[in-house]
């Protein structure tokens, strides 16, 4: 299928975002989202941004549970998340933690409330940086990747089986996109007793020409680190180089697959 004949949903957006301080000078933030149900019914990812003066809040979730309740959790996880950042839009790992803290007790109210949703939970990944700086968080097996001069230089590691089996030796960190046990994760929001993000705690510098990646499970399982680079430096802009990364899942995935969503940061 091309991917232009999808329901792909593609969201481009621009933000001047002022750099404050010695030396510093107006950055562009360039942001484009694509998100899809695949061969499901329902689209149990959801992802949103927030861009403020001198920062902003990137976010990717992906929900599990039954009764539609990955929808549930997924929504309120992102939106928890970019209104808990609005009142405290610092890159720092205490305000990450508040702000993935809101939204695990906002999915764990909903679930005591309604029955049908008591199983849900969601993955997530978000990316926060204020003025230069940048730090990032996830939970299970959402990903966010860093690019610099078009190769990767960061990627979050998986909070699931085959990463941790990967981690250990047992197999190879390639094996990962297939392994059975793949879908089995070591950490989500949505449990009150097992909350353990893991929020980046060292500060990284923002540069022009960076670009970052927020993708669900359904996205980088069908493309190939490697690919994203060579797509990333045959693409003009970032919403061009989605398009070609969605092109190869469309070409590789079987008519039942996984929703997929993917964000892309760039910094002008």
């Amino acid at each position: 299928m091309n991917p232009l004949e999808s329901d792909t949903v593609i969201e481009y957006t621009s933000h001047l975002l002022k750099f404050f301080g010695v030396n510093r000078t107006v950055a562009e933030f360039t942001t484009a989202s694509v998100s899809d149900t695949g061969g499901r019914k329902n689209n149990e990812d959801f992802h949103g941004h927030l861009t403020l003066q001198n920062g902003g809040c990137w976010v990717v979730a992906d929900g599990l549970g039954g009764h539609r309740g990955g929808e549930v959790a997924s929504k309120l996880a992102v939106e928890e998340i970019l209104e808990s950042f609005k009142d405290h839009p610092e890159a720092s790992p205490s305000a990450l933690r508040r702000h993935l803290e809101v939204a695990n007790q906002a999915i764990i109210s909903h679930q005591e409330e309604k029955s049908s949703l008591s199983s849900m939970r969601t993955t997530v990944v978000l990316l926060v940086i204020e003025s230069d700086r940048v730090l990032w968080a996830h939970l299970g097996d959402s990903r966010l990747y860093h690019f610099r001069n078009g190769r990767i230089i960061f990627q979050t590691s998986d909070h699931s089986v085959p990463q941790a089996m990967a981690n250990a030796g047992d197999i190879l960190p390639e094996e990962i996109r297939f392994h059975e046990d793949r879908n089995r994760l070591l950490r989500v929001l949505g449990k009150e007793d097992d909350f353990r993000p893991e929020i980046e705690q060292q500060e990284h510098s923002v540069r022009q020409g960076d670009v970052f990646l927020l993708c669900t499970d359904g996205f980088w399982e069908y493309v190939l680190e490697a690919e994203m680079e060579e797509d990333l430096s045959a693409s003009n802009r970032i919403e061009e180089w989605l398009k070609m990364m969605e092109a190869r899942i469309l070409e590789r995935a079987d008519e039942k697959h996984d929703n997929y969503t993917a964000t892309a940061v760039s910094v002008m």
